[in-house]
């Protein structure tokens, strides 16, 4: 009787232990996060920038412990930028069994990925695309850490206000989502302020080059206006400044954020780029906490400075892994739950989703305006946070 009654409680004590190994091995299972973005193509430039910044946060997030002891690990799905490849980019990522989508470049493709998310049900933190409408159609699962397009010139609008103060403007856009809202904030803001449109200038990405460019900017010349407002990514960025000073336009030149906040922008654009402005959703020289280490950090693993894109994504690595340490489950209830109860100092801006106008699930935050001096980006408003003053160029 002693023998079977020993035996039983070695049987009972072998299954305590197997079941606590099995816990333990799998509360080290890894957390997968899927991340959609430009990784080839003409945006390439911005994905790869992301994903350096996503790499980091990951670094960071499994060094202080995780997701409650589990290690994040990131699913990265090239969405070439491109309508037609978010399907297969779609399927890649839902193939990895992520608990959560962080990520999203490109408007378009971006809006897809989201429609694609909200109807399988999957939690989705957007922290670049821009485009108004991904946060206007009452999706559950869209969360989008980036303000809108139409915020964007928030700063801008304050400094051209108080400082520059234009009588006339020419606006020149790219013909995607993410250009034509940033051109309509534009439009209405002139009209606001009683500033004259010379030219409202839309082109067609697929056509890029310097003839083209050049055709569309030559009849400014006539009566040049005070400022050029332009809205694009990074090769139409550079051949269009270029073709701009080749036809000695004096006009002040303002990008909208896109490619003109890179630093290959300037080492492409050359001369070209000097003094141009360029609306930012961030800088080196923002206050929030973090925002100082990650740029170092940053520079001395890639040597290079990163933008706002690249802080857009370090900052929305660490808002999921603090609403998936805060999740009671990885169930999409659960993270949509914890995503509505966020606020968190980040090194990008404070993170808290707002229903607000015809926004939901939406992070709004203030913009800034950079100045490019001697090559080298500088932050000329607000004036608190302005590394220099505003240079205002010859001929203005």
């Amino acid at each position: 009787m002693k023998k079977k009654f020993k035996q039983l409680i070695f049987f009972v004590f072998a299954i305590v232990a197997a079941v606590s190994l099995s816990v333990a091995e799998a509360s080290q299972e890894p957390v997968i996060i899927g991340v959609p973005l430009p990784l080839s193509g003409n945006l390439k430039e911005f994905g790869m920038m992301m994903k350096n910044s996503f790499e980091m946060a990951q670094t960071s997030v499994n060094e202080a412990g995780g997701i409650n002891g589990r290690p994040v690990n990131i699913v990265f799905a090239d969405d070439q930028g491109q309508v037609a490849s978010v399907q297969p980019a779609f399927d890649k990522l839902l193939a990895a069994k992520p608990v959560m989508l962080v990520g999203g470049y490109a408007s378009d493709p971006t809006y897809q990925m989201a429609k694609l998310a909200q109807k399988k049900d999957l939690p989705f933190l957007i922290c670049t695309a821009s485009a108004d409408k991904i946060t206007q159609k009452g999706w559950k699962n869209i969360y989008r850490l980036n303000p809108p397009i139409s915020e964007y010139t928030k700063g801008l609008e304050d400094f051209l206000v108080n400082n520059f103060k234009p009588e006339s403007m020419a606006i020149i856009y790219e013909n995607s989502m993410f250009g034509t809202n940033g051109a309509l904030r534009m439009t209405e803001f002139c009209q606001d302020q009683a500033i004259d449109i010379r030219a409202q200038i839309d082109y067609d990405k697929a056509r890029i080059n310097p003839a083209y460019f050049r055709s569309l900017v030559a009849p400014l010349t006539q009566e040049p206006p005070d400022v050029i407002y332009m809205i694009s990514y990074l090769e139409d960025a550079v051949m269009l400044v270029q073709q701009i000073r080749d036809i000695k336009l004096n006009s002040l030149l303002i990008g909208g954020a896109g490619g003109f906040t890179l630093e290959e922008f300037i080492q492409r654009a050359g001369k070209s780029a000097n003094h141009l402005l360029t609306v930012s959703l961030w800088s080196e020289h923002v206050l929030y906490s973090g925002a100082k280490a990650y740029y170092t950090e940053y520079v001395k693993r890639y040597g290079q400075s990163p933008d706002y894109h690249g802080a857009e994504a370090y900052s929305a690595l660490l808002v999921a892994s603090d609403a998936l340490k805060r999740a009671t489950s990885f169930s999409p209830k659960t993270i949509r739950e914890a995503l509505n109860r966020t606020y968190i100092i980040t090194p990008f801006a404070p993170i808290k989703f707002y229903a607000y106008e015809e926004f939901e699930r939406q992070n709004s935050i203030n913009t800034l305006v950079l100045q490019i001096i001697n090559g080298k980006f500088e932050t000329v408003w607000p004036p608190e946070l302005a590394s220099t003053p505003f240079i205002l160029p010859d001929g203005n």
